[in-house]
């Protein structure tokens, strides 16, 4: 009897575990290349404020990188499907908006720095705010897709079509 329990057990728990094993296609799709370059360049950016005398601008790219990898890890699990009240592109807009910023502002400061780390830290920020840039840019054009205008009422049409007002207007050009 412990024999036949057991392999009943196994497959639950590896059902437990299979939302945690990454979607293949993700991985491969845009969205996918870009968080990983994003989380990667955040990164790279943080270890050399770290070996740069700026190192107290290895907060933003802390918090960038920290955000990235859990933006990565919602999107690669499917998460974000589990939670349908839950915006989460228009959270991961904000979020690449903000870094591309940020990035921006700090690699500006840092390449009128004589460090050699932190010029190389205000060179890949630049690259990152490219990214950045890019994915809020893809991520706009993929909820304004959402967005379809026939499927809004308008004010106009909606009085239009309470008021008979089209019927009124054909039947007066007549």
């Amino acid at each position: 009897m412990g024999d036949s329990e057991l392999p009943e057990s196994v497959p639950a728990a590896s059902a437990g575990l299979s939302a945690l094993i990454p979607d293949k296609a993700f991985l491969k799709s845009r969205k996918g290349l870009l968080l990983a370059s994003e989380v990667v360049l955040s990164f790279i950016i943080l270890i050399c404020y770290l070996a740069s005398p700026m190192a107290a601008f290895m907060a933003a790219p802390l918090i960038e990188f920290l955000l990235s990898i859990c933006a990565y890890y919602v999107y690669v699990t499917q998460y974000i499907d589990n939670f349908p009240g839950f915006h989460g592109p228009l959270i991961d807009f904000l979020r690449c908006v903000t870094a591309a910023v940020i990035f921006f502002a700090i690699s500006i400061y840092a390449i009128t720095k004589s460090s050699a780390s932190a010029k190389t830290a205000g060179v890949f920020g630049f690259v990152a705010t490219v990214v950045f840039a890019f994915d809020f840019y893809y991520i706009c054009n993929h909820l304004i897709s959402l967005i379809n205008p026939q499927d809004l009422p308008t004010h106009t049409a909606t009085i239009k079509k309470s008021t008979g007002e089209e019927e009124m207007s054909d039947s007066d050009s007549d």
